[in-house]
């Protein structure tokens, strides 16, 4: 039996709804791919290496918060092996010069505190496990040496300043580019 046009237009109707309900309801990558700088994620927090070569946000790809390490360069994301590590959460990231040191707040256990990770040897380094206060907003040096951070020790938001000392490797200008250190 022939159809009516009216027929042929609800079946195509049907077909195609159909169609696009089996589209949109399929997993399909994200158009925007984890590796790109903007994702369907939350991403907050950037802070700037002083070369401008890097970007370090805040974001909750990978199904948890975490600080990501961006290169405006080569336009990827650069791994950071122990930095995000299971059960803490990682914020308030602040890059020296070249990128090679990421301070930042680590929450470990509902306990803020200052750290410090180190790209070449993919390690971070707690600075206040001493500290009772509240800590937030660490910044680092361009050189990698000096942080500063808020403290919330007398009841008051107050400034403080942690030295790591003349012993540590400097992020320097001339140093060789972070491209180097372990990506």
């Amino acid at each position: 039996m022939p159809k009516t046009p009216a027929q042929r237009w609800l079946h195509w109707g049907i077909t195609l709804t159909v169609a696009g309900l089996f589209v949109a309801c399929s997993t399909m990558p994200n158009p925007l791919s984890l590796g790109s700088l903007n994702s369907g994620y939350s991403e907050e927090q950037p802070a700037l290496s002083g070369d401008g070569r890097f970007l370090a946000f805040v974001s909750n790809r990978n199904g948890r918060r975490g600080i990501l390490l961006y290169d405006v360069q080569r336009q990827q994301l650069m791994d950071l092996p122990g930095l995000n590590r299971p059960g803490e959460i990682a914020e308030h990231p602040s890059l020296s010069y070249t990128g090679r040191y990421i301070a930042y707040i680590a929450d470990d256990r509902g306990r803020g505190i200052v750290a410090v990770y180190d790209r070449a040897i993919e390690r971070s380094q707690p600075l206040t496990l001493w500290y009772r206060g509240q800590v937030r907003h660490p910044s680092i040096s361009p050189d990698g040496r000096y942080i500063v951070y808020e403290t919330g020790s007398r009841g008051q938001w107050d400034i403080e300043v942690i030295d790591r000392g003349p012993n540590i490797e400097l992020d320097m200008a001339d140093s060789p580019p972070s491209a180097e250190i372990k990506n």
